[in-house]
C-alpha cells in the first residue's frame, strides 16, 4: 500500500475543530477502505463534498460480450483502436471478467468540462503514449511513457493531457490493487529483495486549493452504469489531507529486474497484485548466465489462468512480428511458448530489450465486441514453421 503522506493544512487532532480564516469550520471527510478496517485517508474541504444540485440519467457502459467461453489463442492489434476526443468515450473493454477489466484508450482531448471517478474499482493506467497531469482532491501527478498510474477507487480526478497522440492500457480491479504481499513486511514496508523501493512511488504534489461554488459535472461509474452527478462547489476544494489512500506513480523504468542462471519464471516480474489477478512489468535486462542457458521461455501450460501480455516496445525473441500494442491471450488449458526458430535463436544472447505488460487472471476472461474488431486472424495456427 501507499505510505502516510500528509499535504496542506491538518489539524493537530483529527475529528477536531479547524476553523478556516473568517471562523467557519472546514467540512471533513473519511475516505476509507474495506469499512473502517483498511487504509484510508482525511481530507479537509472548504465546502460539504455532499451538496449535489442534480443527478441527470445514467449512461450504460456495460461491456458488450461477444464471446464468454474461449479455448484458443488470441491476438488483438491495439493501436488498431481509433483514437476520440473524449477520454471516457474512448476507453475501450478489450477483455473483462467478475474480477478485472482490461482497457485500451487512446483520447486525444484533456478532461476539461467534467470530473471522473470510479466507484467500483481500482484503476492502474499504463502510459504507453503520451505525457500530462492528473489532478485530484489529492494534488497533482505529473506522467508520462511508462508510467503506471495507481488510482484508488472512489477518487474524483481530471486528467490533463499534454498532446493529442495517447496511448492508455487500463485496469479496472474490483478488488484493491496493492504491493505484492512477498514484496513487503508486517508493518507494509518494502523489503530488500524487492524489485522497486518507496523511493520509486510518486505521490501527488502541489495541492491546489479550488474554492469555487458553481455547476460541477462528475461522471461516477458504478455497476455498468456512468451517473452525471452535479455538485455544488469544485471537487478540489480541500485545504488538506493526510493518510495512506491517495493516487500514485510507479514507473515500469524503475523495475529492477530479477534475473539468474537459468531462465526465471513470470513471477519475478510481478508488479501488483489484486483478487484473482497479478500485473507484471517485463522490462530490459540481463539474459540467464549458465554456459548452458536457454534464454528463451520454455513452453507451459496454463493450468490456473488467462495470460494476456501487451507489448509495449522493444525486442521480444520468443515472438515473431510483433508490433507496439499488440495484446496477446493466451487462455487457461492451452499450452504456449516460443516461436518456431526463437529458442535456438536465443542462445548466447546476452540481453534484451523487450518492454510489456503482462496481466494473468485466475478467472477465465470474456472476449467484447471491441476485441473482436481489432483481431488477427489465425493466431492460434502460429506456432506452425
Amino acid at each position: 500500500m501507499p505510505h502516510y503522506q500528509e499535504r496542506g493544512k491538518i489539524p493537530h487532532k483529527r475529528h477536531t475543530q479547524f476553523r478556516n480564516p473568517e471562523g467557519g469550520l472546514y467540512s471533513e471527510q473519511l475516505v476509507s477502505t474495506e469499512g473502517f478496517s483498511s487504509v484510508s485517508s482525511l481530507i479537509y474541504h472548504c465546502h460539504p463534498p455532499t451538496v449535489v444540485i442534480k443527478v441527470d440519467e445514467a449512461i450504460d457502459v456495460t461491456p458488450v460480450i461477444a464471446s464468454m467461453k474461449n479455448m484458443q489463442h488470441r491476438c488483438y492489434m491495439g493501436f488498431n483502436i481509433k483514437p476520440e476526443d473524449d477520454f471516457l468515450k474512448s476507453r475501450k473493454p478489450m477483455l473483462v471478467n467478475n474480477d478485472v477489466h482490461i482497457v485500451l484508450a487512446a483520447p486525444k482531448k484533456s478532461m476539461k468540462d467534467y470530473f471522473y471517478k470510479n466507484s467500483d474499482a481500482d484503476e492502474v493506467i499504463f502510459v504507453h503514449e503520451g505525457t500530462g497531469v492528473l489532478k485530484s482532491v489529492f494534488g497533482q501527478l505529473e506522467f508520462k511513457y511508462g508510467d503506471y498510474i495507481v488510482i484508488p477507487r472512489g477518487t474524483i480526478y481530471q486528467i490533463e493531457f499534454a498532446e493529442e497522440n495517447n496511448r492508455l492500457l487500463i485496469v479496472e480491479s474490483f478488488s484493491p490493487v496493492v504491493y505484492p504481499k512477498r514484496y513487503r513486511n508486517d508493518f507494509g514496508q518494502l523489503l530488500e529483495h524487492a524489485p522497486y523501493c518507496e523511493r520509486d512511488i510518486k505521490a501527488p504534489q502541489n495541492l491546489v486549493t479550488t474554492d469555487k461554488k458553481g455547476d460541477f459535472l462528475v461522471y461516477i461509474k458504478k455497476q455498468g452504469l456512468l451517473y452525471p452527478y452535479h455538485y455544488a462547489y469544485h471537487p478540489f476544494d480541500a485545504i488538506g489531507w493526510d493518510g495512506c489512500h491517495y493516487p500514485y506513480i510507479f514507473s515500469i523504468h524503475d523495475f529492477e529486474p530479477i534475473t539468474g542462471r537459468v531462465h526465471q519464471p513470470p513471477p519475478v516480474h510481478q508488479t501488483f497484485e489484486a483478487h484473482n489477478f497479478v500485473i507484471c512489468s517485463f522490462v530490459p535486462r540481463l539474459y540467464d548466465y549458465h554456459p548452458q542457458a536457454i534464454p528463451a521461455p520454455y513452453n507451459h501450460s496454463n493450468v490456473d489462468s488467462d495470460e494476456v501480455l501487451y507489448y509495449v516496445d522493444g525486442d521480444f525473441m520468443s515472438r515473431k512480428h510483433v508490433e507496439r500494442g499488440m495484446i496477446t491471450l493466451h487462455p487457461i488449458g492451452i499450452p504456449h511458448g516460443p516461436h518456431p526458430g526463437t529458442v535456438e535463436k536465443s542462445i548466447g544472447a546476452k540481453e534484451t530489450k523487450e518492454l510489456a505488460v503482462m496481466v494473468d487472471t485466475f478467472k477465465p476472461l470474456w472476449i467484447t465486441k471491441e476485441a473482436k474488431g481489432v483481431e488477427t486472424p489465425d493466431y492460434f495456427g502460429s506456432w506452425i514453421e
